[in-house]
């Protein structure tokens, strides 16, 4: 794994928790972030809405909406279907 592609994150207790960047969606002009946690050999990913606080910050928002999530996660399995083995 490169290092270039983990991105750290605090949880909701502070605590630092490592992802894989995977890959960048826009959707409805909207970005959504797919991560991978890096821990446990995780099998599923995180979506997560991109926000930009400014030219050098940004900060990721949890994404409530099923329907959002299911359609970026659909996006992301057809960009990445060369790169991935997807089970339904």
């Amino acid at each position: 794994m490169e290092k270039d592609n983990i991105i750290i994150l605090n949880d909701d207790d502070g605590n630092e928790v490592e992802f894989e960047f995977l890959d960048l969606i826009p959707f409805r002009n909207k970005d959504y972030v797919v991560l991978l946690p890096v821990f446990d050999e995780a099998d599923e990913v995180v979506i997560l809405q991109l926000e930009e606080a400014d030219d050098k910050t940004e900060s990721y928002i949890s994404v409530d909406n099923e329907l959002i999530l299911q359609v970026v996660f659909e996006m992301f399995k057809e960009r990445a279907k060369d790169t991935f083995n997807f089970v339904d």
